[in-house]
């Protein structure tokens, strides 16, 4: 990129971390997800879960980790109505190759509220898909008490138009 070409905002925004929601994890919304997609009785039972090695029911991480990705798209709503209001065009997210380094640090107990980052962390453009770059990004989840419970490092492709 030249010096007088125009960084996009996903460039503008490389290393910035970003607050993209929160989410309370309510004993009912445990349950919930963990009957469809994770059950195992310290998820789905309060009471076995007393007995367990987390003493209390907790959210499976699987849950916190698609809490982060549901809160992830919704944020890309307002990259685009942020790109609109600047009047550039807008970007065009695709799929992700996957993720690494997934980390469930602490467990989320009913009523803990979490709140949610995203960072870029680098976008590079592809050889392989002229048009498209890979987007590697950090996400966190972080409770009320300032305690980390999830992490991991995802990738994204995205197209960035020429603007």
């Amino acid at each position: 990129m030249t010096d007088t070409a125009k960084l996009s905002l996903l460039e503008e925004s490389i290393g910035q971390i970003v607050t993209i929601g929160s989410y309370e994890f309510t004993e009912a919304r445990i349950i919930r997800f963990a009957e469809k997609y994770d059950p195992q009785p310290f998820h789905t039972d309060p009471v076995a879960a007393k007995d367990s090695i987390f003493g209390a029911l907790c959210a499976s991480g699987w849950h916190t980790t698609a809490v982060w990705m549901k809160l992830n798209v919704l944020s890309m709503a307002g990259i685009i109505k942020t790109c609109m209001e600047r009047g550039e065009k807008l970007p065009v997210f695709g799929p992700s190759p996957g993720f690494e380094n997934l980390r469930w640090e602490h467990p989320v107990y009913a009523g803990d509220v979490i709140a949610y980052t995203a960072q870029i962390t680098a976008l590079r453009p592809l050889a392989s898909k002229p048009g498209w770059s890979m987007l590697n990004h950090h996400a966190t989840g972080t409770n009320q008490h300032g305690e980390r419970v999830m992490e991991f490092d995802g990738a994204a492709l995205v197209m960035l138009p020429q603007q």
